[in-house]
C-alpha cells in the first residue's frame, strides 16, 4: 500500500513593522509546490502576540514555542525577511536541530549603528524614543504619519513600474502602522538594529540560503558577500535591479531560488 508524501512545512518571518500580508505575494507563487506555508504576525504587530519585552531573546523563544504547537513531525523549513531574518538566523543558531533549512531574504549582514546609514539609523531611533514619550493619542499619529510611512516606503522602493510602486505604497500605508505600542515598536526597533545576521552565521549548521537584492541600501551586496562566506553551509542567490523589497518587487524571483533550495539536496 503505498502513502502520500507528508508537505513539508514552510514557516516564513516578515521584517520590522510589517505583517504576514507583507510575504503573501511569496506565499502566493509558492503555492502547488507541495508545500504547508505558515505566516505569523510577529509579536507586537499585527494580531502578533505581546511579549514582556520585545528583545531579541524573546523573539527567539516566541518562535521557538510557535514552531512547537504547529504539532509538526518533521523539522519545518524557516524564512525570514529583513528583521525576520535576525530572528530566524538567532533561532537557527540556538536550536539548530528543530529546522531543516534556513532561508534568509534580504538579511541584515551588517551593523545598523556602523557603517554609511549609521546617522539614519540614530536619527529613527530618536524618532522611535519621542514616540514612546507622547501620549497615546499623539504618539500613534507621530508614529504613523503618512509622510513619514510614505518617505520610508518611496526610499526602499526601486521599481520604476509606476502601477507596482503604487501597489507596494499602498501595502505600507494600509499594514505599516499595525504595531501594538509605541513602547513595544521603540523596543523592537531598538532590537533590530542592534543585531545582524552575521554575528550568528558561523555557528548556524543547516544548510542556509541568503537572497539578496542588488540595490539593497540597507545591506549593500558587498556585505552580502561577506556574509555568506561565514557561514559553514550557505549560498547567495542575488536578484538584480531591485533593493530591500523583494518580496513585494520580484516574488516570482524569490520564490523560485526558494523553490530550487528546498529541492536541492
Amino acid at each position: 500500500m503505498s502513502t502520500t508524501p507528508q508537505k513539508q512545512t514552510l514557516i516564513m518571518i516578515h521584517g520590522f513593522r510589517g505583517t504576514h500580508h507583507g510575504l503573501l505575494l511569496v506565499a502566493k507563487q509558492l503555492k502547488g509546490q507541495g508545500l504547508s506555508i505558515i505566516i505569523p504576525d510577529l509579536p507586537g504587530f499585527g494580531r502578533g502576540p505581546k511579549l514582556k519585552s520585545y528583545d531579541l531573546d524573546n523573539y527567539v523563544e516566541w518562535l521557538h514555542a510557535f514552531i512547537k504547537k504547529q504539532g509538526i513531525t518533521q523539522p519545518p523549513l524557516l524564512l525570514g525577511h529583513s528583521f525576520g531574518s535576525i530572528i530566524c538566523a538567532a533561532y537557527a543558531k540556538k536550536y539548530p536541530t528543530s529546522i531543516k533549512k534556513l532561508i534568509l531574504v534580504n538579511p541584515i549582514g551588517a551593523p545598523a549603528l556602523e557603517g554609511p546609514n549609521k546617522i539614519m539609523t540614530r536619527l529613527a531611533i530618536t524618532y522611535y524614543k519621542i514616540g514612546a514619550k507622547l501620549p497615546e493619542g499623539p504618539a500613534h499619529k507621530w508614529l504613523a504619519a503618512k509622510p513619514i510611512v510614505r518617505v520610508m516606503s518611496i526610499t526602499m522602493t526601486k521599481t520604476r513600474d509606476k502601477g507596482l510602486r503604487t501597489y507596494i505604497h499602498h501595502q505600507h500605508d494600509r499594514y505599516f502602522s499595525r504595531f501594538h505600542s509605541p513602547q513595544s515598536v521603540l523596543e523592537s526597533f531598538t532590537t533590530s538594529v542592534s543585531y545582524n545576521v552575521s554575528e550568528f552565521a558561523r555557528k548556524i549548521p543547516v544548510q542556509t540560503l541568503l537572497i539578496a537584492g542588488s540595490l539593497d541600501d540597507i545591506t549593500p551586496l558587498s556585505a552580502q558577500y561577506a556574509l555568506v562566506k561565514k557561514f559553514p553551509k550557505a549560498r547567495l542567490k542575488v536578484i538584480n535591479d531591485v533593493g530591500h523589497l523583494t518580496h513585494y518587487e520580484t516574488p516570482d524571483q524569490v520564490a523560485k531560488h526558494v523553490q530550487a533550495f528546498i529541492k536541492s539536496v
